[in-house]
């Protein structure tokens, strides 16, 4: 089934999500696309907790409060979110583009706004024996169904936020989790670490420091996995399924096979409306580069207003675009649900 919309927004950070209004407000409808499992880019995977201090008229907010305002904002506008997937492929279908992503959605539409910071966030991968061979059979990077891992046996490799929340959240539904680390040091949020010890003590969660995963075994599917500390023998775990949460890695990915002009694995585009070198293709944020380009969101959001309105002319071709401030446009004010 093919998605028909105004307008792909690639990338799910802080700039994607205000181009979401921008877009909105002109009564444009739109899908956003993320690799991620959430919302936010990187303001939630990389500083969640930092304080942002440039944002205009909020003096001090953090990464995870700035992306909880932007989806308050946008909530008026229902825009569609396809999460834990990647755009694979683009194909014009006359002046529309077909977007394919890796769960081989389709999506068409006059205007895709590549918002996507430096690329697409890839999961830092494991080298240890089979882990090919059970990626997504057992093993994973992601959790897309949590519903998967009830009455499972699990075994959590990491240290950082994910491992610990995916540690509490799964001892929930599973029969057991072993949270796996190499050192005894971790890295996640203190008061999380401090519920998984607790649990611990019940038995529903097993904590294995100083381990490193060695390798997978299993035939059809996984049944077990090799560990081991330094200088001990390999231990051997009989468990139904694996989480490895490394971090992750950004990467620009399929986007340097599209056909748009590259410098220094940004996409050029001109600064009247932000369109790269193909018609209906706009990239916004620190994806992009022209002459004198700061990386800034606030730069993002200038950035990602003005190719909204070169959007409008290419959704509604036969509607003339008529400037109006939100402050007194009753057209605006529906469109935001204020009376």
């Amino acid at each position: 089934m093919i998605v028909k919309t105004d307008a792909v927004i690639i990338g799910a950070g802080p700039v994607g999500l205000f181009s979401v209004f921008e877009l909105g407000i002109l009564g444009l409808n739109v899908q956003v696309i993320d690799n991620l499992d959430k919302i936010g880019g990187q303001c939630i995977e990389l500083y969640p907790d930092k304080p942002i201090y440039d944002i205009p008229g909020i003096p001090d907010c953090t990464g995870e409060i700035l992306i909880k305002n932007l989806i308050k904002q946008i909530k008026p506008f229902k825009a569609g979110f396809h999460l834990n997937q990647r755009v694979n492929a683009l194909k014009k279908n006359n002046k529309l583009w077909h977007v394919i992503t890796s769960e081989n959605k389709i999506f068409e539409t006059p205007n895709i706004i590549i918002a996507g910071g430096v690329g697409s966030f890839e999961p830092r991968k494991v080298e240890a024996k089979n882990v090919e061979k059970f990626h997504e059979n057992g093993f994973y990077y992601f959790v897309r169904d949590k519903s998967k891992f009830k009455d499972q046996v699990v075994a959590i490799f990491g240290s950082g936020d994910s491992a610990l929340d995916w540690t509490l959240e799964l001892s929930n539904i599973a029969k057991k989790v072993y949270l796996i680390h190499r050192r005894d040091d971790f890295k996640g949020a203190a008061y999380t670490l401090s519920k998984i010890k607790e649990i611990s003590k019940l038995g529903r969660i097993e904590i294995k420091t100083f381990y490193q995963l060695k390798g997978i075994n299993g035939d059809k599917k996984l049944e077990n996995i090799e560990i081991q500390k330094e200088g001990q023998p390999v231990e051997i775990l009989k468990i139904d399924s694996a989480l490895a949460f490394f971090g992750l890695k950004m990467e620009l990915g399929p986007i340097a096979n599209w056909g748009l002009n590259l410098e220094d694995k940004c996409i050029l585009v001109n600064t009247k409306n932000f369109q790269t070198n193909e018609e209906g293709i706009f990239a916004i944020g620190d994806i992009c580069t022209y002459p004198g380009k700061l990386k800034l969101i606030l730069s993002g959001f200038h950035e990602g207003a003005l190719a909204a309105r070169e959007c409008f002319a290419r959704a509604r071709p036969n509607e003339k675009f008529i400037f109006q401030y939100t402050t007194s446009s009753t057209q605006i004010h529906k469109r935001l649900g204020i009376k």
